[in-house]
């Protein structure tokens, strides 16, 4: 993995809902699943409001070019006084993986994390994701939870 000199990492605009939504559709697509033009819309509107409890975005920009994004949440847990974080999406353009997209956003997330106060990040991916797991191993701890969902 190497570092790119000209990668920024920033919090979502307004301006991005063509890019973003065009990442957004490759992350869904890569998990095999897609959402309705009105969840889209929805989701992108959460993501560029105020609520402290909603979710919030940011954006790998490399050349001028998003090129990746994650999305958070801050929410209470009942074993800590300190709201939680959870990293609900994280996606990379597949020709930039390999240089830092991923490890920067996370690490943007760390630090958002941090400045509200929340001592846990937290994320899901699939045992079958070879290539992210390989980062998320270096640089979090595998637990052993096992997710299940309503029937």
């Amino acid at each position: 993995m190497t570092e790119h000199p000209a990668l920024e990492v920033r919090p979502l605009q307004a301006s991005d809902k063509a890019d973003w939504s065009r990442l957004w559709a490759a992350y869904l697509a890569f998990y095999e699943t897609s959402r309705p033009q009105e969840i889209h819309d929805l989701y992108f509107e959460r993501l560029m409001g105020d609520d402290p409890q909603d979710f919030s975005g940011l954006v790998a920009v490399l050349d001028g070019r998003l090129v990746g994004l994650t999305h958070y949440l801050f929410h209470r847990h009942g074993w800590s006084v300190e709201n939680v974080c959870y990293l609900q999406d994280l996606y990379a353009d597949p020709d930039v993986r390999g240089m830092g997209i991923g490890r920067a956003l996370i690490e943007a997330v760390y630090a958002a994390a941090d400045a509200a106060g929340a001592p846990n990040v937290y994320w899901l991916t699939q045992d079958s994701n070879a290539t992210a797991r390989r980062l998320y191993d270096r640089i979090g701890t595998l637990t052993p939870f096992v997710k299940y969902n309503r029937t």
